[in-house]
């Protein structure tokens, strides 16, 4: 009995640290926000391709849109659970939000709502090291220990990803490719060197991830230049098999689009994985160095030296 109260109360507690905190994130969109987030202005368009628009939030009622779009995603779709906070409102936040920005993929052709707001189909949450040290540190911070790897790079610009969905019917290679030229173009205005962030497998199971995990081991594990480490007291291993039992053919197709998007991109893996029980994801790290994306990647998306979106508006 003396457990089942300790246990209740200490939910009771963890509910409304997460309701605080959701709060002052809202409060600081209201009050300490930068100037683009209090009054009405154009998006920033990053590009456009055919129904499809990829901007950058510029209002707390677009940022409310992402996290609504995460809601229906990660909540609804996946097997997240959600707070009493975000079940009534229908969002996913966090204190991270009111800082961080928000990359939108927008379908004009739906119209806006009654509500004038646009169509929201798809959006990454972006974090710039510059920010990130003058407020709550990266999200990821949390699940992997990326201090030393930054220490090793001190010259370099980090940025992480996070919190990339996309609706259903929009699942296809246009809306990524649509994220990743924003993406881009958001890194070369910015001068980013690196980008970093975790990528999931859906379940907390690792073995049942057994034979995708081990490829990413053995052959997309980061050089130690760039390697960095789940945290001990999260570390799950990836070398669930050895190497000589992965069969790389049967690993890739059951490795998610996502993950296998960066790999051919030039990205790499960190040491470990990390169960998400708040998401029920399996989690990857996933490092990205600018100067080891594959030249391919520029001859699409615009080459580093590039201050401009190939499929810009105006273009």
């Amino acid at each position: 009995m003396q457990n089942t109260t300790f246990a209740q109360g200490a939910a009771a507690r963890q509910e409304a640290r997460s309701r605080a905190m959701a709060n002052r994130a809202m409060a600081l969109l209201d009050r300490a926000a930068p100037p683009l987030l209090k009054r009405r202005q154009e998006p920033k368009i990053y590009g456009r391709v055919g129904d499809l628009e990829v901007r950058l939030a510029v209002t707390r009622a677009e940022i409310k849109l992402a996290q609504r779009l995460r809601f229906q995603v990660f909540y609804e779709e996946m097997s997240a659970v959600p707070s009493r906070l975000a079940q009534f409102r229908r969002r996913d936040e966090d204190a991270y939000d009111a800082f961080c920005d928000h990359l939108l993929v927008v379908d004009v052709s739906a119209g806006r709502s009654r509500l004038d707001q646009p169509k929201v189909v798809g959006t990454y949450r972006v974090l710039r090291q510059d920010i990130a040290e003058r407020r709550l540190g990266f999200y990821t911070a949390g699940e992997y220990d990326i201090a030393p790897l930054m220490d090793k790079k001190p010259g370099y610009r980090f940025m992480e990803l996070g919190r990339s969905c996309v609706l259903p019917p929009y699942r296809n290679k246009r809306t990524v490719e649509l994220l990743w030229h924003g993406l881009w173009t958001y890194v070369r205005e910015h001068h980013i060197d690196v980008m970093l962030g975790c990528a999931s497998f859906e379940g907390t199971d690792a073995k049942a991830h057994a034979m995708a995990l081990s490829f990413l081991h053995h052959f997309a594990a980061a050089p130690p230049e760039w390697q960095c480490r789940a945290h001990d007291k999260l570390y799950v291993p990836m070398n669930l098999l050895p190497k000589d039992k992965v069969d790389a053919k049967a690993a890739l197709k059951v490795i998610p689009p996502l993950i296998k998007g960066y790999l051919r991109l030039g990205a790499c893996v960190g040491d470990g994985a990390v169960i998400d029980r708040q998401f029920g994801t399996t989690d990857v790290r996933i490092v990205r160095p600018v100067e080891r994306l594959d030249p391919r990647y520029f001859e699409h998306y615009g080459a580093p030296d590039e201050k401009r979106s190939r499929i810009a508006v105006d273009a």
